[in-house]
């Protein structure tokens, strides 16, 4: 389902903001956008992204702009710098061929401006709480996306509960009415009408053209529908099981019509099968 959510948060060193947006996809697929400072929490929103997602294709965008203050105030982590210097040192012995470490390498090192960024803990913290917040809302906009797609569907599947309700009366005039056209030929045919013969017909066309079965099917799997949208959750799964199903039932009445307005029938739950279907595959 497509969605989008944003939020930004001042904080002492900067402007911390996050952005969640997804387009409809079968599957769950995450991409991440983050700064260098905050790369290594992304199994951690990962975690976070798929405890509340099951489908979509879902981009999650963090960004940091430092402050005016601390931009120009910068300050040396000198912690860092001497942890820096002495794994320099410990990389030459092993490799004497590596290059040592610039000063511009050393600059743009996370974390060495100690105004550059937050603690790490904190700006994880920071980060996580504001992914947090802004995942609820686009659950709410996804939710907000649901309810329209909902009643599309349950007005689809009334409309099939009505093309059903007018196919059942209709097998009864089908078989009498090939009743009355049988025996009018056999009396062309013959001087006697065979009875016997009129019934066999009558059995074999009515098997032929008997779709109750299909009728009583559809009905249990819109049934179903409706149950599963009524109850919510995460259910794009069991719908997209559900339409295989109708679809199932819609193409042997189709294969079985011998009248006009059935095939029309069935023409139809067919169309109908597939504008849900193709709504079914985008919700969650």
């Amino acid at each position: 389902m497509t969605g989008f959510a944003a939020l930004a948060q001042e904080l002492p060193a900067g402007t911390l903001s996050a952005e969640i947006r997804s387009v409809n996809h079968r599957y769950l697929d995450l991409t991440f956008r983050l700064p260098d400072e905050l790369r290594t929490f992304e199994p951690a929103l990962r975690e976070m992204l798929s405890a509340r997602l099951t489908r979509g294709k879902v981009e999650c965008r963090i960004g940091f702009q430092k402050g005016a203050i601390a931009a120009l105030a910068p300050e040396l982590n000198t912690t860092l710098l001497h942890q820096l210097s002495v794994l320099d040192l410990q990389v030459r012995e092993l490799l004497p061929g590596a290059a040592p470490l610039s000063v511009n390498d050393v600059l743009r090192w996370p974390g060495m401006l100690a105004t550059d960024v937050l603690g790490q803990d904190e700006l994880r913290e920071q980060s996580l709480a504001l992914v947090g917040r802004v995942l609820a809302d686009f659950g709410a906009s996804r939710a907000r996306e649901g309810d329209k797609l909902r009643d599309m569907l349950i007005e689809r599947v009334a409309r099939m509960e009505q093309l059903a309700a007018e196919v059942r009366p209709r097998i009864p005039l089908l078989v009498q009415a090939y009743r009355e056209r049988l025996a009018s030929r056999l009396r062309d045919a013959a001087a006697e009408l065979d009875e016997d013969r009129v019934r066999q017909e009558l059995v074999l066309f009515s098997a032929k053209i008997d779709v109750e079965e299909e009728l009583s099917r559809l009905a249990t799997h819109l049934s179903e529908v409706r149950r599963v949208l009524a109850n919510g959750g995460a259910v794009g799964k069991r719908l997209d099981f559900l339409m295989q199903e109708l679809n199932r039932e819609s193409n042997t009445l189709a294969s079985k019509s011998v009248d006009v307005d059935v095939s029309k029938a069935a023409i139809e739950l067919k169309v109908l099968i597939e504008q849900m279907r193709e709504q079914v595959q985008n919700i969650e």
